[in-house]
């Protein structure tokens, strides 16, 4: 059964994203109208009510992320107005009304927002469209992507106050080599796969954050002709994903611009950051780079690494203009031996031995897709595409086979969405 709840009027203009806190009990919502909401759950009738809310930006926010609580209540965000922002919850900062000896009352603080900015990062030179902390194993640190195709890693040096912060990566994405000579959309193979369909791609409207602000929520078309870099970033998409497992380093998923591929990029403080991995669904670029369909290439919107939760390999998802939600299943170099055999859909994708096979490629969106996100246990997909819908994807037969597993329309009324949602999951059972 799918379980649903519904905040009406969360914001006065289109809502950029959404994220839970570490307990699932608080909700941080951005919007095309420059605020940051945070949500308080009901754990007793299951309702979220404002907590706080406030204007953070000078443009639309693009992206909100939690920080892990061991370092405090602290939120990161992003926007179109080229900066990243740090953010610290301080009760101290917003007191209530004082009571004054003559029955008055007098407010000690111009702003009723309990949040408090303690850094901003002002070095993009594009819009910045992702924001991700870093899995707390590896300390207080910060992932950014903007539309200058630069993947920015920030490091907090002072963290009780939150004031210094240091630029330890600067990674022009589109120039950072493989770790092989062959060509970059060569990499890895993406076979076919028994959940691959074949619906055209129809019926997909402009979206509202492409109309006002190039967000990347846009058309659900791109190719590599079109000029202009405007039209490049309508048409792109920018995202990053940490993998959770501290056992490989620090290691980072990526995408930028309308290429259509992730790159997988290890990061040491000892040398320059590599690209380990690429991963490329284009099975034409691979078997035939001359034809004429290998330079169609749709931007990758979203991505999302798995939390392992003890598999020998590690599951990474992506979203994109496409309309397709693919699941990507990827074994670091130390897993290939005594498992290689066993697995024909895996191949090498150059001298680091890491490996990756397409096990999951959905286009029931029929339009782009927004956001891709996993469980806490890495079992179930999440998606949101510009249909309207929210859709969930889960493995069978030993995580072999990637089947929807129900959806539910996110315009509805609660309770026509989850009797819908209800219905679609009950068909998948």
């Amino acid at each position: 059964m799918i379980q649903t709840g519904l905040i009406q009027n969360a914001h006065s203009d289109l809502v950029t994203d959404a994220s839970y806190d570490f307990y699932g009990l608080k909700l941080a919502t951005c919007s095309l109208d420059q605020r940051i909401k945070i949500w308080q759950l009901d754990e007793a009738n299951g309702t979220w009510s404002v907590e706080d809310d406030w204007k953070a930006h000078d443009a639309a926010v693009s992206r909100v992320s939690w920080a892990h609580p061991e370092f405090g209540t602290i939120i990161a965000s992003s926007s179109f107005d080229r900066t990243v922002k740090i953010w610290e919850h301080s009760p101290d900062a917003a007191q209530p009304p004082t009571v004054n000896g003559n029955g008055s009352t007098s407010q000690s603080q111009p702003s009723s927002s309990q949040w408090v900015e303690r850094a901003v990062f002002l070095d993009a030179r594009g819009t910045v469209r992702a924001v991700e902390f870093a899995p707390r194993h590896f300390g207080l640190k910060l992932a950014t992507i903007s539309t200058d195709n630069f993947l920015r890693i920030y490091e907090c040096l002072e963290q009780p106050s939150l004031a210094t912060w240091l630029l330890s990566e600067e990674i022009d994405i589109h120039a950072l080599p493989s770790s092989s000579s062959v060509h970059s959309r060569a990499h890895t193979v993406a076979l076919a796969t028994p959940t691959q369909t074949s619906a055209p791609l129809e019926g997909a409207s402009p979206s509202l954050v492409a109309q006002a602000l190039l967000q990347q929520q846009g058309s659900a078309s791109s190719t590599t002709s079109r000029p202009g870099p405007g039209s490049r970033e309508a048409d792109g998409g920018w995202c990053l994903s940490w993998c959770k497992d501290r056992y490989w380093g620090e290691v980072i998923a990526a995408g930028c611009g309308i290429t259509g591929i992730i790159k997988i990029i290890q990061l040491s403080p000892s040398r320059r950051p590599t690209t380990i991995l690429v991963l490329d669904p284009s099975p034409l670029a691979v078997s035939n780079p001359g034809h004429p369909e290998a330079d169609k290439m749709f931007a990758v919107t979203t991505v999302s690494w798995a939390p392992s939760c003890g598999r020998s390999y590690h599951l990474i998802a992506t979203g994109g203009r496409d309309g397709h939600v693919r699941i990507w299943k990827v074994k670091p170099a130390a897993e290939d031996d005594g498992e290689q055999g066993d697995d024909a859909e895996m191949m090498n994708s150059d001298e680091t031995g890491w490996s990756a096979s397409l096990v999951g490629d959905f286009d029931e969106h029929q339009s782009t897709v927004g956001r891709v996100e996993w469980n806490v246990t890495g079992t179930v997909l999440s998606s949101a595409g510009n249909d309207g819908r929210v859709r969930l994807w889960k493995a069978a037969l030993g995580g072999s086979i990637w089947r929807p597993a129900g959806s539910i329309g996110v315009e509805q009324s609660e309770e026509s969405g989850t009797q819908e949602g209800d219905k679609d999951d009950d068909m998948q059972s």
